[in-house]
């Protein structure tokens, strides 16, 4: 499917900037841009051409906004239109769906996030998706708690709570923002990914690179370079809407891979006579197993948010590589492992043909989940 990724804020414009450097994005961009109020942060990315880069809301002085979500909520109502118009030279009506990648937690990206959502649905009949980035309970350095306040005097003195960091609390109310006005959102909780030790700032680059290859195997899975790359089960556009919804529910995304020999062509007499070329076969076992070990490793795996139970109301399938290893029984019976898995009354699924590929992969999409407990954790942080 064709989409338009727009990065808002920090976070999210070092994400569409990935997608860009890795390439894969040629397959299915109709159109990126990187929104900021800060400057210099925009300045940094090095694969989004500068033409494709927007500086708005001239209040903030070209600087980030400290995570003040108010001021940028205001920024965002103020410039979605501006913003809407920046996008115009891509041609975003050919967009099969606009997907908004920000970091939850944050200020000028967060803020801006709910209102370009809604200029988008006014603007265009197509869906609209949001990748949210979690913050990590350590993201507090602007909202260090505050000393206890009391009620009343003395020894009956009552103590409240001291008040939960500023990024998670910015977090909740864009979470509930872009769920009114965002088809699905995709929420990627960066702690759950961090290595024992690491912090955000450590693990910035390897987490980028996390999202933007989900991002790309879940947007670029029905797209064909040529007919050797044609799926023989097509996912399009409107496959991806039925799984994930549009009542702005959370989805979770699992991928796994795991590394084949491609099959090397040569004659079937290995001289090359009569100018004969065929696939070497591939044995029936190996694909079988490597096929059933990706589904479950994508299904089981870490996922871009955790899955209550594994269970949910709509599943997606995409299994891709090397077409001879993309053994048609076995991804059937992957399907149907996966509706036992998953609980889910119908799963779509569709496959990537990858010629001269050295692995097999597999896409696991689930919408309509229990709420996953971090994103309970951070709502309840404005309960």
């Amino acid at each position: 499917m064709r989409v338009h990724v727009i990065g808002l804020g920090g976070a999210g414009g070092r994400i569409a900037d990935r997608l860009v450097a890795d390439g894969d994005g040629d397959r299915f961009l109709q159109g990126v841009n990187a929104f900021d109020t800060d400057a210099s942060a925009l300045d940094a990315l090095r694969s989004i051409d500068e033409s494709r880069r927007y500086r708005f809301g001239d209040a903030a002085g070209g600087g980030g906004l400290d995570g003040d979500l108010h001021a940028a909520r205001r920024l965002g109502d103020a410039h979605a239109s501006e913003l809407g118009r920046a996008m115009d030279d891509q041609q975003p009506s050919l967009a099969e769906a606009f997907v908004l990648v920000v970091g939850l937690g944050g200020g000028a990206g967060a803020g801006v996030a709910p209102a370009l959502a809604e200029e988008l649905t006014r603007l265009y009949d197509v869906p609209v998706y949001a990748v949210g980035l979690l913050p990590t309970p350590a993201e507090s350095e602007r909202g260090e708690p505050e000393p206890p306040h009391t009620s009343g005097s003395g020894d009956d003195a009552e103590e409240r709570p001291p008040e939960r960091p500023l990024a998670e609390k910015n977090a909740a109310r864009t979470l509930d923002a872009l769920s009114e006005r965002c088809a699905a959102v995709f929420p990627f909780d960066n702690d759950a990914w961090l290595r024992p030790g690491e912090t955000i700032a450590d693990a910035r680059d390897r987490l980028n690179a996390v999202v933007a290859d989900r991002m790309a195997a879940l947007f670029g899975a029905g797209e064909a370079d040529d007919a050797e790359s044609t799926p023989q089960q097509v996912l399009d556009a409107s496959d991806v809407a039925r799984a994930v919804g549009d009542d702005g529910e959370i989805a979770a995304i699992g991928h796994a891979t795991q590394a084949v020999e491609p099959p090397e062509s040569g004659s079937r007499f290995g001289l090359g006579l009569f100018g004969a070329s065929e696939p070497a076969d591939v044995d029936t076992s190996e694909a079988v197993s490597a096929i059933e070990t990706t589904i479950r490793k994508a299904a089981r795996g870490k996922n871009t948010v955790e899955v209550p139970d594994g269970r949910a109301d709509r599943t997606l399938l995409v299994v891709g590589g090397p077409p001879a290893w993309l053994n048609r029984e076995a991804i059937a019976d992957g399907r149907r492992w996966l509706a036992d898995e998953t609980g889910s009354g119908a799963i779509l699924s569709g496959d990537a043909p990858v010629p001269g590929g050295d692995e097999v992969f597999a896409l696991v999409v689930r919408s309509g989940v229990d709420e996953p407990p971090r994103v309970r954790e951070i709502r309840e942080s404005i309960a």
